[in-house]
């Protein structure tokens, strides 16, 4: 059986985009060792300086990290898919993310290690 986080993202994410492949990857993630791992994973991505900012980006996929303020009530926002990430023990974090329509739910561990995926 195959896990839903080892498929490739065009088969776990199903937002509602057009062509958006000559968009940019968009990240929101303040903190400074996770967007330098991100930035030397998904090379041209770019990164939101507010989750408010967010819903006037053009992207083809957005990067989110689910444990800062506004996080939440940004997903709805997003015309891309979202995927976002947190902390594996904050069970209500990601579920609240779930429940607000990020469509795809990673522990931190997990989003690092298969970065390269959104590329």
């Amino acid at each position: 059986m195959t896990d839903e986080h080892d498929r490739a993202p065009d088969a776990s994410i199903s937002r509602r985009t057009t062509d958006a492949s000559d968009l940019p990857v968009v990240a929101f993630a303040p903190d400074l060792m996770d967007r330098s791992r991100i930035a030397a994973a998904v090379p041209g991505v770019e990164f939101a300086r507010s989750t408010g900012a967010l819903a006037s980006i053009p992207a083809r996929l957005v990067l989110l990290d689910l444990s800062r303020p506004g996080a939440l009530e940004a997903i709805a926002t997003v015309t891309a898919p979202v995927v976002g990430f947190g902390s594996h023990v904050d069970d209500d974090l990601l579920a609240a993310a779930r429940a607000a329509g990020c469509d795809e739910v990673l522990p931190r561990s997990r989003f690092f290690r298969q970065l390269d995926r959104y590329a």
